[in-house]
């Protein structure tokens, strides 16, 4: 029997994978595929999460105003411009669905966030990619596909899941080269970790153009990966755009609140910051120290490349970190077969990690 037929492009969707978190037959497990926060959510995240338990009954305030104050607080913003989701997937699907025709083009770089070409086609338009340079956005690649069909931009800065970074120069330069009907979206997820001088993450630029949408997540540095919670920064049509279309209660009360909370709680977030400063450093150096490629990341998690040798690859190591409950995340549908992206955890979990990758190397079994 016949069933109904989707849209175009619905059927050619990849569904998305999160990271794995079990170990069979490991008695005690580390996650590190999913770059969530080894350090938890703040307390005051907590606290505001269980204040609003006596709220279930009753229905969200439909524009998420708790979250956007305190955004706007935080980061000097205007409110107004301020659009909350579930998660900053759902605001990067509503972008492509808000502005994308059946046979528009959606521009990325080679390795970029999988979510692009799956909002991409639930928008029928066509995923396009631009070659890479050492891991990270080639600009100059990404202009030369340009067409008058490219409607979006998306550009992961930080990228995930190669952990590199494009200076601030270099986006305005990939910005100018966009016509008024194109939008570039900074989906800045992993902002926060950034220590770079010559780095922004966009509000700039959204200040003072109509077509730049910069979207942020909760996911990361907030440790709030199960409210889902995100958060986009947008020029006022783009934004009226956008709360036309979303959900009217798209954001739950609790992750409201939560959210605010900790958005908030400066003190922690540098807190979470700082471990990630001082791991990232350990686990890239002590990593290359044993003779694996580590790709320079400034996010929360590493790069990691094995020899396509047989015994030695990235499965074979996969495995045996997965043997001592150690769970990494393979990016083989990233087009990196031959590497693993492994996040920052505990301190614990940092030289846990060394130790099973150095004994990977010598053979040990």
């Amino acid at each position: 029997m016949a069933s109904p037929t989707p849209v175009p492009g619905i059927l050619e969707i990849d569904p998305y994978v999160g990271g794995r978190a079990a170990a069979p037959g490991a008695h005690r497990i580390f996650k590190l595929s999913s770059n969530e926060s080894p350090l938890g959510a703040s307390p005051k995240a907590v606290e505001a999460y269980a204040g609003a338990a006596a709220k279930l009954a009753v229905y969200p305030e439909g524009s998420s105003a708790v979250l956007r104050e305190a955004v706007a607080e935080t980061y000097g913003l205007n409110p107004a411009r301020i659009v909350c989701g579930n998660g900053s997937d759902e605001l990067l699907h509503l972008i492509a669905q808000c502005y994308c025709r059946p046979g528009d083009e959606v521009l990325f770089s080679e390795h970029g966030f999988l979510v692009y070409p799956i909002a991409a086609r639930a928008a029928s338009a066509i995923p396009v990619t631009a070659p890479e340079t050492d891991f990270t956005a080639n600009v100059d690649a990404l202009i030369a596909r340009l067409t008058p069909k490219t409607r979006l931009v998306f550009i992961a800065n930080p990228n995930n899941p190669t952990g590199t970074y494009l200076p601030a120069s270099e986006v305005r330069r990939l910005h100018a080269a966009l016509g008024p009907e194109t939008i570039l979206v900074l989906d800045a997820a992993y902002a926060e970790f950034v220590r770079r001088n010559d780095y922004e993450s966009g509000i700039e630029l959204v200040a003072t153009h109509e077509n730049v949408v910069m979207t942020r997540t909760l996911s990361k540095v907030y440790g709030l990966a199960g409210l889902r919670v995100g958060w986009a920064y947008c020029p006022e049509g783009i934004a009226d755009v956008l709360n036309r279309t979303r959900g009217p209660f798209n954001v739950n009360i609790p992750a409201q609140y939560a959210g605010a909370a900790a958005i908030r709680d400066r003190a922690f977030t540098e807190a979470a910051v700082d471990h990630n400063t001082r791991w990232l450093a350990f686990l890239s150096a002590e990593i290359a120290r044993l003779g694996l490629a580590v790709t320079p990341s400034v996010g929360n998690f590493v790069l990691v490349h094995f020899p396509k040798t047989p015994g030695r690859a990235a499965r074979d190591a996969d495995a045996f970190l997965m043997a001592r409950g150690l769970i990494v995340r393979g990016v083989g549908n990233y087009g990196l077969p031959d590497a693993l992206r492994i996040s920052v955890g505990t301190e614990e979990a940092n030289r846990l990690v060394v130790a099973a990758l150095a004994d990977f190397v010598k053979g040990a079994p």
